[in-house]
């Protein structure tokens, strides 16, 4: 009976330390532990979209072709225009994977910028609580750096630049919505949700999994929650 007495208090003061409730943590605790995750997840999402086949491998980021051009395939395509849309959807996919790299900078930025205010938030703010933090602080100034990058891939391609006329026209008289009316604002836009949806992924894997966490702080404050 000692014996089994003994063990469970050996146990119980070996038992890890984030292994408690979220109320029991220090503010400074939470927001380090989150930036430390954070930190980890944005690394990992720029690096898994930032190289070959990052966006177009991944079915969940996977940029199609624009409304309008995904509705006229089967058409285009039976008009000889088959190999003109495949290119253009390569092309697309691996302009957004050549500006990713753009954004590390500016999401660790955002990750050291980030408030005790903000940290409860998104530890509380359910499951889109990453992505609506990292698009309120770093979209506008991330567009800016995507599109001169993705700009450079599609015009290349004479395709992009037959759309862009084309949806130019149809936006003008609301058959294209205006976000789309350029190839390159809409591969942007696109590029920006995979970058967004896969922080939020990278974050959520720790949440399910604190051990997974890269600093000890990550994984005391994901433990608890």
């Amino acid at each position: 009976m000692r014996f089994i007495l003994r063990a469970i208090i050996v146990f119980a003061l070996c038992a890890p330390v984030w292994a408690i409730d979220l109320a029991g943590l220090s503010n400074a605790d939470a927001a380090g532990g989150l930036k430390e995750a954070l930190t980890q997840g944005a690394g990992r999402a720029v690096e898994l979209l930032g190289r070959n086949g990052g966006f177009l491998q991944n079915p969940k980021v996977k940029i199609p072709l624009p409304g309008v051009l995904e509705q006229a395939a089967p058409l285009l395509r039976m008009a000889g225009r088959g190999k003109d849309m495949d290119q253009l959807l390569t092309t697309m996919n691996h302009a957004a994977e050549a500006a990713v790299p753009e954004a590390k900078a500016l999401l660790m930025e955002a990750v050291k910028a980030m408030t005790v205010q903000d940290a409860k938030a998104i530890l509380t703010g359910g499951d889109d609580s990453v992505t609506r933090y990292f698009r309120s602080k770093t979209e506008s100034a991330l567009t800016q750096r995507f599109l001169p990058v993705v700009t450079r891939h599609t015009e290349r391609l004479a395709v992009s630049t037959q759309y862009n006329k084309l949806a130019g026209q149809a936006a003008g008289v609301g058959l294209v919505k205006g976000e789309d009316a350029r190839i390159e604002g809409y591969v942007t836009r696109k590029a920006l949700d995979g970058l967004y949806l896969m922080i939020g992924e990278e974050e959520r894997a720790i949440r399910h999994n604190p051990m997974g966490a890269a600093g000890n702080l990550a994984k005391k404050v994901f433990g608890a929650l």
